[in-house]
């Protein structure tokens, strides 16, 4: 088998693993090195002039010891195997550079043979990379569950960005579909990434030539509609990743049929829940940048979102009493809170405000989405004219809409019409 053949089976195999994310490092050129990497800089993002600055996304090998029920790399799965030498998967990466056709890699692998002989591979290729082949840029590396301390450690040396797959939302799940892997050897690793940072954040302080370990921090992904745990059980688990262990990101990916199992939705009646998979990235950047908790989001009577209505929406409606919010006197939590304003329109409001008086015009130039905010939003106590709203009405709004027919799959509910509710 060539490199290309290789190469097309690997690369779609990689395809389920989610690296749309900003780099998170910033790393100049070096003189006798090849290659940089900036913050922004990342797989399906644009620069200024036009140019994609992408990743190039591949497995080392789609040969697995595993029999995970959801993988399409499966042990007792029949599809073609392939696996890189690290040397050829150091010369196709930069031979991808120079062509201007990647800035980075993004490597993952099935288990081959075992987590620790599958890791020791990576790092060889790392190692070449880095070392001989004197590459510069970014590089994103998946750890591999259950693998020895001493090469995970090995693998951060080498790698910006490091990642444990926790794969399902509970210990149940795992157990059931991936019998071969376990919730402590991921919760284990994640650990370790996460002291690692920590500690080499002291080394920095007191030397900052010290070698950096996964400086853009780690991140993890979990299969979402596999198995029958609620949004809030997800929520939750987010939550207890980002602040136990430091997690830049959490990446939800819906499931796709792409086998079959006696304990998997049946592929012939199963939709993917693309939907479900886009509230919950919603409900994650509120956890993230707009102070929210998972239990304000969400309770054991409604745990899980509704697909009609956004999640910050969704919590404004059923939290009437807070609002209407006066633009010229809320500080930044309660802005935060008001549907169609961002961290950066609410803090452009805070600063316009201390040089004039605010109205609807200057709210929009702000970057707030008036659409949304004029319900929810008031400058000197007005609102904009004809618009009329009743707030002891709005959830009792929204359940006549709901009850009028939900709506198909990408179609938002109105919640207002011209004259307000």
């Amino acid at each position: 088998m060539d490199r290309m053949e290789k190469l097309t089976i690997l690369a779609d195999a990689a395809k389920y693993d989610v690296a749309c994310t900003s780099s998170g490092v910033k790393r100049g050129h070096r003189a006798g090195k090849v290659g940089s990497a900036v913050n922004y800089g990342c797989c399906h993002t644009f620069t200024a002039d036009g140019r994609c600055v992408s990743l190039l996304k591949v497995l080392l090998s789609n040969a697995c010891a595993y029999d995970c029920a959801y993988c399409v790399n499966r042990r007792s799965n029949d599809v073609s195997r392939a696996t890189f030498t690290p040397r050829e998967l150091c010369e196709l990466t930069m031979a991808f550079y120079r062509r201007n056709y990647i800035e980075g890699l993004f490597l993952s692998s099935a288990v081959l043979g075992t987590p620790d002989r599958t890791m020791e591979l990576m790092i060889q290729t790392l190692r070449l990379l880095r070392g001989e082949y004197r590459f510069n840029g970014y590089i994103h590396a998946k750890a591999i569950p259950g693998a020895d301390p001493a090469l995970v450690h090995a693998m951060g040396l080498l790698a910006d960005r490091m990642s444990v797959n926790i794969e399902l939302p509970s210990e149940g799940s795992l157990n059931r579909l991936c019998p071969e892997k376990g919730r402590a050897p991921i919760l284990g690793n994640m650990a370790q990434i996460r002291d690692g940072i920590a500690e080499n954040r002291r080394d920095l302080a007191l030397y900052r030539h010290a070698p950096r370990f996964a400086p853009a921090g780690q991140s993890t992904q979990m299969i979402v509609g596999a198995t029958p745990e609620s949004d809030l059980h997800i929520l939750r688990l987010t939550q207890g990743l980002y602040r136990r262990y430091g997690l830049k990101r959490v990446f939800f990916s819906a499931y796709l049929p792409v086998v079959s199992g006696p304990n998997l939705p049946a592929p012939q009646t199963f939709q993917p829940p693309l939907l479900r998979e886009h509230r919950l990235y919603q409900a994650d950047w509120l956890l993230r940048f707009y102070h929210f908790d998972a239990e304000e989001l969400l309770d054991e009577a409604s745990p899980n979102f509704d697909p009609a209505l956004d999640p910050k929406s969704c919590w404004a409606l059923n939290h009437p009493q807070f609002f209407p919010v006066e633009a010229e006197r809320a500080d930044l939590e309660t802005l935060l809170r008001v549907p169609g304003v961002g961290p950066t329109s609410a803090r452009r409001i805070l600063l316009a405000r201390r040089s004039g008086p605010l109205d609807a015009d200057l709210l929009k130039k702000l970057g707030v989405v008036w659409k949304r905010a004029q319900y929810f939003l008031v400058c000197h106590g007005t609102r904009p004219p004809g618009l009329r709203v009743k707030w002891e009405s709005l959830p009792a709004r929204l359940a006549a809409l709901e009850a009028a027919g939900r709506p198909g799959a990408g179609e938002q509910l109105s919640l207002f019409d011209e004259r307000g509710a």
